[in-house]
């Protein structure tokens, strides 16, 4: 059940990375469409950007990451030993790197981890989750961002959160061109009916990729949870441990010192809101992920 689970989740992050991909090239193309009547033109300028948004997002993930949350790096295993050793531990039997570790001044219990890759990661527990978990709960949720690292999950996340930036950007691109218009045919040659389709389907992928972006970046985080749910039973081999942390976690009060575009880094939703549809949702239901790890 517990491999079943792997692999059934990095199949559905490959089709949720291809459907970003093609999120990508179809507002590339409908703004090159509506602005100079090149679909090619468009999906290269999409392309660019995409690349500029991921390579200055992946260069400084981590510091950005981390001022943007408030939290402090420990440089030593004296200034917080449980937390230290337990991170330590895990990074051994996940086979990676230790990672950076840092302490956010926050009473409710929480953790992330980011990166670009697991030789420059880093995980930021909260002083909450320090305080109010035992060592099996800890050992937990420190698995789990253990996971997220050795499953490559920060890159993946760092990743969608800079496509779907570039998708955003380009959109208020055809916004803003909205203003003054599409561009002029120089003649009246027949085919003025596809091309006002054309302009209409352009005009409704720029009004509606950002939405659609938010969604895919939300359903891949949902998922890569799942994912570290299930490789941190692999390293503990003890499912009560990240089940009881859950517990804890989800009834405790909102967090004060995250970022809100930092929330699906978290283990669960700091300010512990829900949509009611659930597509706008950060985390997959606690509910759903404690059931999951019952049957493992």
């Amino acid at each position: 059940m517990l491999y079943e689970q792997i692999n059934a989740n990095k199949r559905k992050t490959i089709f949720v990375m291809l459907g970003f991909m093609l999120l990508l090239a179809v507002i590339g193309a409908a703004l090159g469409y509506y602005l100079a009547r090149s679909l090619s033109m468009g999906v290269i300028l999409a392309v660019v950007v995409g690349a500029v948004y991921m390579f200055l997002t992946l260069s400084q993930s981590t510091e950005l990451v981390m001022n943007m949350n408030n939290a402090v790096e420990i440089t030593s295993p004296n200034q917080a030993p449980e937390l230290w050793h337990i991170v330590e531990d895990m990074a051994l039997v996940g086979k990676i790197p230790m990672p950076r570790v840092f302490i956010i001044d926050d009473e409710s219990p929480n953790a992330f981890a980011t990166g670009p890759d697991p030789e420059h990661s880093a995980v930021a527990a909260t002083r909450g989750l320090m305080e109010r978990l035992d060592r099996a709960e800890l050992e937990g949720v420190m698995a789990h961002e253990v996971s997220h690292i050795r499953n490559y999950d920060i890159r993946l996340q760092t990743t969608a959160l800079a496509l779907a930036s570039a998708v955003v950007f380009l959109a208020n691109i055809g916004s803003n061109a909205m203003w003054f218009g599409p561009r002029q045919r120089d003649d009246d040659e027949e085919g003025q009916g596809l091309d006002v389709i054309m302009l209409v389907l352009s005009l409704l992928a720029l009004i509606f990729a950002p939405l659609a972006a938010t969604m895919a970046q939300m359903a891949l985080s949902r998922n890569r949870e799942y994912l570290a749910d299930a490789s941190a039973v692999e390293l503990t081999r003890n499912p009560q441990g990240l089940i009881s942390a859950l517990e804890k976690i989800s009834n405790s009060e909102p967090m004060s010192q995250a970022d809100p575009s930092s929330a699906s880094l978290y283990i669960e939703n700091p300010f512990k809101e829900s949509s009611w549809t659930h597509l706008f949702d950060t985390h997959p239901p606690t509910a759903k992920r404690i059931a999951r790890l019952r049957q493992m």
